[in-house]
């Protein structure tokens, strides 16, 4: 399980450090894919495999919006290895749709990890409170979701 937030860079080959608490869990090679919202997700082989297999390949083939999906998600989708140093080239087009520039932030998201343009992200945080939801969005939040 991925979890916590951790400030980071990419360098001017593109390559980010992947955080030390998530490498074990990635092993040494994974997905990127965009995202649904402005940042990249990282998948695990494994989970990656998963999804395609659970979610994307159930689709149905002859509605549009669900051709559009899988599209979004298999063509945005690119095999990296990690290397001795816990690095990961992050491809040209992906850093593009997430605006990643120089600094990032990585995010444990359960099976899966985010990638954020540090503008990006903060952008998603409440300007009053720097978190993504304030307390009442939260409490609602979690009440619709059965919390």
């Amino acid at each position: 399980m991925f979890v916590g937030k951790f400030n980071n860079s990419i360098d001017g080959k593109s390559r980010m450090i992947v955080p030390a608490k998530f490498r074990d869990g990635l092993g040494g090679r994974c997905v990127i894919a965009k995202s649904l919202d402005k940042c990249l997700t990282i998948y695990p082989e494994e989970q990656w495999e998963k999804f395609v297999k659970e979610k994307l390949s159930v689709l149905p083939i002859g509605n549009e919006n669900a051709r559009k999906l899988r599209r979004h998600f298999h063509s945005s989708a690119a095999v990296c290895d990690v290397d001795k140093q816990g690095r990961l080239t992050i491809p040209q087009e992906l850093k593009e749709y997430a605006a990643i520039e120089k600094e990032l932030i990585t995010i444990g998201s359960d099976m899966t990890i985010e990638i954020w343009s540090k503008e990006n992200w903060d952008r998603e945080l409440d300007p009053d409170s720097g978190e993504l939801l304030n307390a009442s969005d939260l409490a609602e939040s979690m009440e619709q979701y059965g919390f």
